[in-house]
């Protein structure tokens, strides 16, 4: 692919030297920065993007010949055991080219502030920025801390970006009355915090993690008032936390009678299962002041209602809702998801994302800018590959480069007008074939027949790859829209798509978003109140085509497919600087909890109609953007082959067989080329995407984990699901604080079936390396050779299984009673096994034994 990079010399600096001076020309060079692109790739050396290229294709040779060898060398006195492996060898290879090929084109990518100020943002003038609403998800407040949502919401109010054009709403989706309460605390707390952060410019702007920092909270800081206000915030943060902890302590036992609210009155939401709906506006543009005077975003609660025999579609049904609801109300033309533990870590976020979004090449085609998760509270050595390095610094990267990163369900920002299935604005180029063909078939060619007729089939929209409406036909304005657009479709079809609310309806052909300054607060109140009504999306495209897509608990992953699958491209946003930070499940227990959901979601999407693997060929999916979703859906099946690989080594052991035959010096040449290009491969990776080797070997191990344990049960969960229409809940991963000390919660140990897999391939490893090792003593000095193979294979499981033992073992290494019941059992059962083997028999006595037993038996 031919790399992009900006057509000036100097990217940062201006448009070249001018020759005009004075303030002439001090305003012509502003024009000039104004005209730059917002942003730029910035291509990885070729050197390092090459060579790693050419080891991919050597692998993929070195890997052809390795197969030859193995299926045309069976192990004839161990067939069965030669058989499990070659198969489980050849999906291992079949997942490698799914994860490979789509980081074949990774990139990086370079925004420009200044110049996002100079076109939209001046000093002096009305801010151009665009409208963003940001949505903050939560369910339940004893799992998620109040004090957690609360300085995320913190964050985004003293987010900078022009007040009057950020809005923050607050899905309740559990209507708790202790998240109401928080909430409001949160609404008094921000009237001192905000403009202190803004007086003093500081980072990040969540009160908790900005106390926290153990760093020179003096440096870059000239006011001299400065240690003062900070001492006396402070104090009014810790007086906040304690209310906040009050409401906590006070919400730990539920009256019988329920909730009351401060007027006397019961609180509404009592019944999770069966209330109304609920908005409160706690701060807003016409009243909410600051202590110096000024303005502070929109602060609304929302609590959709929900009733007894009504499908909610737990987060992604929440989300839906507050997409009317802040249509309604506030109609920002973007839209930014955060979950409630994830907070602002840079106030520059949102302008992060605007250099994309409002970028006239590219935002027209971008459905959304995703942001790398990053962590607080994860210990040093990252047992569990909690940071997810791999993935976010190397995969994403390479997905970048093709159509876009993938949601991730946190951390993004979305174009309205993606998300209510309208197409993306796309150039003849766009419409080009994919990159792979391309790429193979060189340069500009005449365009052949079939390439039209797919340009004027794609052009043509469907239901099951396009919206009804196109981006096209809305870019002229609204004014006067009711008479055009009753000419082009009927009330009845805008209703079956966005279901019997004029207002929004009217609002989705508002592509730079607002509302009418003329409307009356009450009745847009009263409209948005019907909006997240719970049988609002009957018979409508909502959850269909239009919003986060329903059908799998992992939602994200399924909504970011339908919309590159309508051809949009999103965008990969890393600035030096974390845009957002969140916390993470880093006990073991909780940690393999977060990853069955994550496979569960996958398995759903496997077994449902929008599957990568058949849905809308023919559209405008790139092909390696579709390898990768395939990827993303069949992981978790790689578990099946995965606990047979590792069980084999010790089978091998306790039989005294192994799966490869005696190896020649042509074999062994190709084996040891096998492993140098694993770690070239793996080596490379590092090398351009900045990766530390300590990561990259933490995900490694966490796939043996995960692989062994929540995705084995996740396949069989999406079975039953499927064929019996068992449907398993997932429970939301607490959010603890840690009271005892530093990492206190990594040592807790939670027993879960989920560990019971794993467990049970430690012990047989070590069993048969006992057995394996006792017999090669009993056997002689030739019996030694063989046996280091067979030890390689099992040392290595172990190795990858090593912090899951870490984590059994708990805080100093006390081992719960559970684990030692449980391989107290699996030892039992494998020393019966072992007695059956006799490895301390040679196989000369067990001859003359059966040969004196012979008659006289």
């Amino acid at each position: 692919m031919m790399q992009v990079t900006s057509k000036y010399p100097d990217a940062r600096g201006g448009g070249g030297d001018m020759e005009g001076t004075g303030s002439n020309g001090e305003d012509m060079q502003m024009v000039d920065d104004a005209r730059l692109p917002l942003s730029r790739i910035v291509p990885i050396p070729a050197n390092q993007l090459n060579l790693y290229r050419i080891v991919i294709i050597l692998r993929l040779i070195i890997l052809c010949f390795f197969f030859q060898y193995r299926v045309s060398h069976p192990v004839r006195d161990a067939y069965g055991l030669w058989l499990v492996s070659v198969i489980c060898e050849i999906w291992f290879a079949l997942s490698w080219l799914l994860d490979q090929f789509p980081k074949w084109y990774p990139i990086n990518r370079e925004t420009y502030l200044d110049r996002l100020a100079l076109r939209y943002d001046r000093e002096g003038e009305p801010s151009q920025l665009c409208p963003i609403d940001i949505f903050v998800s939560t369910v339940d407040p004893l799992k998620e801390p109040p004090l957690i949502t609360a300085n995320t919401v913190l964050s985004i109010l003293a987010v900078d970006y022009p007040v009057d054009k950020v809005s923050c709403y607050v899905s309740d989706d559990g209507s708790a009355m202790l998240t109401f309460e928080s909430l409001s605390e949160t609404a008094e707390f921000a009237r001192k915090w905000v403009p202190f952060c803004k007086k003093h410019n500081i980072e990040p702007r969540a009160p908790e993690f900005y106390f926290q920092q153990k760093i020179d909270y003096l440096k870059d800081k000239i006011q001299p008032s400065f240690v003062k206000e900070r001492r006396a915030m402070k104090r009014e943060y810790e007086e906040f936390k304690i209310r906040i902890n009050a409401l906590v302590a006070k919400a730990q036992k539920v009256p019988e009678e329920g909730w009351t609210m401060a007027d006397g009155t019961a609180w509404p939401g009592n019944n999770p299962r069966d209330h109304p709906g609920m908005i409160q506006v706690f701060l807003g543009h016409s009243g909410g002041l600051d202590t110096d005077g000024n303005e502070l975003p929109r602060l609304v609660y929302v609590s959709r209602e929900k009733r007894p025999g009504f499908q909610h579609h737990k987060k992604a049904g929440a989300m839906n809702a507050l997409i009317r609801v802040s249509a309604v109300l506030t109609n920002g033309a973007y839209l930014l998801n955060v979950d409630c533990d994830h907070y602002f870590n840079s106030s520059k976020a949102l302008r992060e994302a605007m250099c994309f979004m409002m970028d006239p090449a590219l935002g027209r085609k971008t459905c959304y800018v995703q942001f790398p998760q990053r962590f607080d509270g994860i210990d040093l050595h990252d047992r569990y590959a909690n940071r997810n390095i791999v993935f976010f610094d190397i995969n994403m990267k390479g997905l970048d480069g093709i159509q876009g990163p993938m949601y991730v369900g946190t951390g993004c920002c979305f174009n309205r007008q993606a998300l209510y299935g309208y197409d993306p604005v796309l150039t003849e180029a766009d419409l080009e074939p994919n990159i792979v063909v391309k790429s193979c078939c060189g340069g500009r060619k005449k365009k052949s027949k079939s390439y039209m007729d797919n340009k004027n089939r794609m052009m043509k929209r469907t239901e099951s790859s396009a919206p009804i409406f196109n981006m096209e036909d809305i870019e002229e304005g609204i004014e006067g829209y009711e008479d055009e657009r009753s000419m082009l479709m009927s009330q009845k079809r805008l209703e079956k798509r966005f279901g019997q609310s004029p207002i929004f309806t009217a609002s989705t052909f508002m592509t730079q978003g607002g509302i009418p300054p003329s409307t009356n607060p009450a009745s847009l109140l009263k409209e948005a109140i019907h909006v997240i009504s719970c049988g609002y999306e009957d018979k409508t495209e909502w959850g269909k085509e239009i919003g986060w897509i329903y059908g799998s608990v992992t939602e994200d992953i399924l909504t970011g497919f339908k919309m590159h699958a309508r051809g949009w491209i999103s965008i990969y946003c890393m600035p030096p600087r974390p845009c957002f930070k969140g916390s993470a499940p880093i006990n073991l227990s909780d940690r393999l909890n977060q990853v069955l959901r994550w496979a569960l979601g996958s398995v759903e999407i496997l077994f449902s109609r929008h599957c990568p693997i058949w849905y809308n060929y023919g559209g405008r999916l790139k092909l390696l953007e579709r390898v990768a979703y395939i990827n993303t859906i069949v992981y978790p099946l790689t578990s099946l082959p995965l606990i047979a690989y590792c069980v084999l080594p010790a089978i091998c052991l306790l039989t005294n067989k192994f799966i490869i035959p005696e190896i020649s010096n042509y074999a062994g040449m190709f084996f040891i080329l096998m492993f140098a290009s694993i770690f070239a491969t793996g080596i490379l990776e590092l090398r351009w995407s900045g990766v530390g080797i300590e990561d990259w070997w933490r995900n490694e191990q966490f796939w043996v984990i995960g692989g062994t344990s929540a995705h084995l049960f996740a396949v069989f969960q999406g079975l039953l699901k499927v064929l019996a229409g068992i449907d398993t809940n997932f429970t939301v991963t607490s959010k603890a604080n840690d009271e005892d000390g530093d990492f206190a919660e990594l040592y807790v140990f939670k027993w879960t079936s989920l560990l019971i897999p794993p467990t049970t391939v430690l012990v047989i490893n070590l069993v048969g390396m006992v057995a394996g090792i006792s017999y090669a003593i009993n056997s002689g000095y030739q019996s030694w050779g063989p046996l280091f193979g067979k030890l390689f294979f099992s040392i290595w499981v172990i190795l990858h299984l090593y912090p899951f033992l870490k984590g059994l073992m708990g805080k100093q290494n006390r081992t719960p009673t559970i684990v030692i019941v449980w391989s107290i059992l699996l030892a039992s059962i494998f020393s019966l096994l072992w007695v059956k083997i006799d490895p301390f028999i040679s196989d000369t006595q067990k001859a003359v034994a059966m040969g004196q037993c012979g008659v006289n038996c």
